[in-house]
């Protein structure tokens, strides 16, 4: 087959490729042929600032010479070995990894493929262990779950998920969990003042606990930010009072840290910011610096030895993916996880939150913008039509699309949520990248007026 010419790729990208959440008819493509660092380069040879992360996964910036060469290195002895069975140095090596650095108690690791498989597998984890814990407790069949939540699109967690536009048309193949409202810290329950949001939410959520807590498995959250419910903001505490809570009533806690783990909060784990340790650990995204797909679920002891016994007892946990664990995979992650260290990437985050908290104070002062939103290298400008009532714009009228349209013409891709205009770029980012990201976003701002 030859080479396709630029206008083939164009047509068959257009009218071959099925993009998830794009509505093909409006599709115009945008084919990113290469990379530098958070640089990228599509066919014609024009150069953006990645300002989302490649969809919030990519970490140390692409092309990283230390991740090219593991993943190179790897190919050399073997690109995939299946998980169910057997093993791979690379694969066992990461695990080893990943339990020496996360919350403590936290010590067994299940892989699968991608964010979604991470907390199907956490979900079906969960509801097998209440069967064949030393006390089993087959009634715990529910999930407790935030408003507007959003956990992948596999069925579980789809069913865990409440952003009504991605969900409601599969209602008819979902399972119902009991919802409690999200703690927003920008749209707030009329006459709770800022400083008792906390104490609200959670005293909510253990009304729920207190009434079905003999029926519930486990409550499954998004630890500090839930991302694409718009960026929305915990209150401080909330997340170390939902720990309590869960254990004074007998729920396990899953922490879905798909978006804000690998040290995108300013931490490795968001966890880690209000000392929790929950039951089972979701991650995935940043895990291989943004290179492959391969997802991990970490448990505690207690959950694991709950699935050990005699063959004939069939304690089995009956889950398993085809490149779970994979080696490529698991060799990406392992160097990704190498760069934190040679590079102090924590370390060197304070300067640049900072600087995109200065730029974010200035945003919020145009009228377009009813609130702005940060944790770590995480960031949302929420736009609204009346700043005094918080009236979202009609989400038809597309005003997050438009200032990312904008902000493509000066060098700078991003991708919104609705009203919400997403910051995320790679933690390598410079100072000056942060600046002409935000520059963009502001001038979009102004230009979608």
């Amino acid at each position: 087959m030859h080479e396709p010419t630029r206008e083939q790729l164009i047509h068959w990208d257009r009218n071959l490729v099925w993009h998830g959440f794009t509505q093909m008819a409006e599709y115009e493509p945008l084919v990113i042929q290469r990379a530098e660092g958070c640089t990228l380069i599509d066919i014609d040879g024009n150069r953006y600032i990645d300002g989302v992360a490649s969809l919030w996964c990519n970490v140390h910036g692409h092309r990283h010479p230390r991740i090219d060469g593991a993943v190179r290195a790897q190919l050399d002895r073997v690109a995939h070995v299946t998980s169910l069975g057997t093993s791979n140095p690379t694969t066992i090596k990461l695990a080893r990894r990943l339990v020496d650095i996360a919350p403590a108690g936290l010590e067994h690791v299940f892989f699968s493929d991608d964010g979604a498989t991470a907390v199907e597998v956490s979900v079906k984890m969960a509801l097998q262990y209440w069967q064949q814990c030393d006390d089993p407790r087959p009634e715990k069949t529910r999930y407790v779950a935030l408003g507007e939540a959003y956990h992948g699109d596999t069925i579980g967690a789809v069913s865990m998920g409440g952003v009504g536009r991605f969900h409601d048309v599969f209602q008819p193949l979902l399972f119902e969990p009991i919802r409690v409202a999200s703690p927003d810290t920008y749209r707030t329950p009329e006459g709770i003042a800022p400083d008792g949001l906390r104490d609200y939410h959670l005293g909510k959520l253990e009304e729920v606990l207190a009434e079905h807590h003999e029926q519930i498995a486990a409550m499954v959250i998004e630890p500090l930010v839930q991302g694409a419910a718009g960026m929305i903001t915990h209150p401080p505490g909330y997340l170390h009072g939902v720990r309590e809570l869960t254990r004074r009533y007998d729920v396990l806690l899953v922490a879905d840290e798909v978006a804000v783990g690998m040290g995108r909060t300013g931490r490795m784990f968001a966890c880690e910011h209000e000392q929790v340790t929950p039951d089972l650990l979701c991650l995935a995204k940043g895990l291989t610096g943004g290179y492959l797909p391969l997802a991990a679920t970490l448990a505690t002891d207690e959950i694991w030895r709950a699935f050990l016994g005699d063959y004939s007892e069939s304690k089995t946990f009956f889950h398993g993916h085809t490149y779970g664990g994979n080696p490529l995979g698991a060799a990406a992650a392992l160097a990704t996880l190498d760069v934190f260290e040679e590079e102090d990437t924590l370390a060197r985050m304070p300067e640049k939150i900072a600087r995109l908290q200065q730029h974010l104070a200035r945003i919020a002062e145009l009228p377009q913008v009813g609130d702005v939103r940060q944790r770590g290298l995480m960031a949302g400008v929420e736009l609204v039509a009346d700043r005094a009532t918080k009236e979202p714009y009609p989400w038809f009228e597309k005003r997050g699309i438009r200032v990312c349209d904008h902000a493509r013409t000066e060098g700078v891709l991003l991708r919104p949520l609705g009203n919400v205009v997403v910051i995320l770029p790679p933690l390598a980012i410079t100072l000056e990248q942060l600046d002409r990201i935000a520059e963009a976003v502001e001038h979009g701002i102004v230009a979608a007026t």
